[in-house]
């Protein structure tokens, strides 16, 4: 166990992150699954640009590597442009 002061708030901070940063990678995992789940090209075209958006600011803050944020904006617009 943690004997100083300073490491038990470090302990109480990361478990506070860890509980943040899980909600937003599976928020982005749900918004993912169900953009490949479309049908309608319209649609899709219209909610392309918020997946963007949404993949680039969880990677500027290091939720997901920017690499990832990448493939997946790749491989979305390839099912866009599929559809």
């Amino acid at each position: 166990m943690a004997n100083h002061k300073s490491a038990l708030k470090r302990i109480r901070q990361n478990k506070k992150r860890a509980l943040h940063n899980k909600y937003y990678a599976k928020t982005m995992r749900n918004a993912v699954r169900k953009f490949r789940a479309l049908t309608d090209k319209d649609e899709a075209i219209k909610l392309y640009p918020t997946m963007q958006k949404m993949l680039d600011k969880l990677a500027k803050v290091h939720i997901i590597h920017k690499n990832k944020a990448a493939n997946l904006k790749s491989s979305l617009a390839l099912h866009m442009n599929r559809l």
